[in-house]
């Protein structure tokens, strides 16, 4: 079988794209007819297909493996004739082997030179951070104490901060953790990891750490554990030591008041694009998704690991079946085991026995835009990686610190994921969609990225890029990944996204809950 190294040269006959010589599916561009003849594959439909589903070109016998881009997206669960359309109906969902050939593939990024990388307009910190956008940020430790930094996030409102043009914004990020779970072991450090990703992140020129007082994340215990220091730019506030929730409010908006002559102060300058680290998302995807937008993607993530910059790939429900893509890739064998052990704590540990997206089926909307499994969905999500070696292995909201493509464990529920990778250090994400995920995040920016033109001309207000440019013939994908790139460049650089200009970000704070509650 052949392992998807870079986007295969794509053949698009009328109505539908062959993506690979040995492929017996092709993809439907537009909406295919029953009895309607398919040229370039001599070929007659026998159903009335939707765009972005799949047709058999020849006999598929039952049991036989569904080949797109020559990778296996399943198996036939009964024969097939030619013309057939394949989806979830007639493909079985089976486990099959796949050889990891850890590292077998690796070949090192080609570094442009210190004059040839793009630069980009960033924020410089004090300790030498990069920030991309300019915020505030009010953290809680417990659910308990999450209206309280809300009720401070929303004293101030943009006519309030009109004096101050050079923030972004005050923004609180609650949650639903913090008390009535493991006192100790990996659930209470994942929280805690993602907490003082945020508290230590770039994009934020202070931040707020407000607790109830008695809950079981204790604010002593969090800065201890993770090697946070309060003062100056963390600051924090217990309630019940303050005396309770309208002192907390007042005690903590009147620091927030005192911090921003100074988070004012901050002035934009030229830095390398190696300072951007991209979070990659995907959601609402669609048959197209491994056409478009997520090949062009990936295409602008090698031009920015080639500019020193580093993308995180992530969703592990979301590259099972296609791993071996990326382990054959890995810069050693070290970095491909851990991968490969991460997808099997997901099989064999978290979601044993459970309806969830690694056990086969995806979501209504992957379903209706073509996806017959988690395998086909697989496939494209894992092109947003592009074609380089993958350097790093990082457990959920753990510090970015390599260089190049690295992969972070998150689910693939994408508030969830975007979280875990913002707490790694993403000052950026990059999203696309086929279907029409209408996100945001905050501190870090999200550009959305449209897989076809009848989506994007739908949502507008919300797409930032159109990548079925490709599937119309007007852009191709190389063309369109330069174009990604550079909008990566803008964005960091303080032009807004359509999710910023929505105002999108305020809710999508979501930590992974992986414990018990009690």
């Amino acid at each position: 079988m052949t392992i998807l190294s870079k986007p295969a040269d794509k053949r698009i006959s009328g109505p539908i794209i062959r993506l690979h010589p040995d492929d017996n599916v092709v993809v439907a561009r537009e909406e295919v007819a029953i009895g309607a003849f398919l040229p370039g594959e001599e070929l007659t439909s026998r159903a009335q297909v939707p765009a972005g589903y799949k047709l058999a070109t020849r006999a598929i016998r039952r049991g036989e493996p569904i080949l797109k881009y020559n990778v296996t997206i399943g198996f036939a669960a009964r024969d097939i004739e030619p013309g057939d359309m394949v989806h979830s109906h007639n493909v079985a969902f089976e486990e099959f082997d796949r050889d990891y050939r850890h590292a077998e593939a690796y070949v090192p990024v080609e570094r442009l030179s210190d004059a040839e990388v793009a630069t980009f307009d960033g924020i410089v910190r004090d300790n030498g951070q990069i920030a991309t956008r300019n915020y505030i940020g009010i953290l809680s430790t417990v659910n308990c104490s999450a209206t309280v930094a809300r009720k401070v996030a929303d004293r101030f409102t943009e006519e309030r901060l009109v004096d101050y043009p050079n923030v972004d914004g005050v923004v609180a990020f609650p949650h639903s953790l913090g008390c009535g779970m493991e006192m100790t072991g990996e659930p209470m450090a994942l929280l805690r990891r993602t907490l003082a990703g945020y508290a230590r992140h770039a994009n934020f020129a202070a931040v707020l750490v407000i607790g109830l007082g008695c809950e079981r994340n204790q604010i002593q215990g969090l800065l201890e554990e993770q090697g946070l220091d309060a003062g100056g730019r963390l600051q924090t506030f217990t309630m019940q030591a303050m005396g309770g929730t309208t002192k907390t409010i007042q005690a903590a908006s009147e620091a927030v008041r005192a911090l921003l002559p100074e988070a004012n102060r901050v002035e934009r300058q030229p830095v390398s694009a190696a300072h951007l680290t991209v979070g990659l998302q995907c959601g609402g995807s669609d048959g197209f998704s491994s056409i478009t937008a997520n090949p062009a993607l990936g295409r602008a993530v090698d031009i920015l690991a080639r500019h020193g910059g580093t993308a995180i790939l992530s969703e592990t429900p979301e590259i099972y079946g296609v791993e071996h893509t990326l382990t054959r890739r890995a810069a050693s064998r070290e970095v491909g085991e851990k991968l490969v052990e991460r997808i099997r704590w997901w099989k064999e540990e978290y979601s044993v026995g459970r309806d969830v997206q690694i056990n086969g089926k995806v979501s209504p909307g992957n379903q209706m835009g073509g996806l017959a499994n988690i395998f086909e969905k697989s496939l494209g999500s894992s092109m947003k990686g592009g074609t380089g070696p993958l350097m790093a292995v990082y457990r959920y909201a753990e510090p970015v610190t390599a260089q190049g493509l690295v992969f972070m464990d998150t689910p693939g529920y994408d508030p969830v994921s975007a979280t875990g990778q913002i707490a790694g250090g993403a000052n950026l994400l990059a999203f696309t969609t086929g279907r029409g995920s209408m996100f945001g995040a905050k501190p870090s920016p999200c550009i959305k990225l449209a897989t076809n033109t009848p989506m994007y001309e739908r949502l507008t207000d919300d797409m930032d890029l159109n990548c079925g440019e490709i599937l119309d013939g007007t852009c191709d994908i190389e063309t369109m990944g330069r174009r990604i790139f550079a909008l990566m460049l803008a964005t960091a650089s303080g032009q807004r996204s359509k999710s910023e200009l929505l105002g999108l970000g305020d809710n999508e704070f979501v930590p992974w809950h992986i414990g018990i509650m009690s």
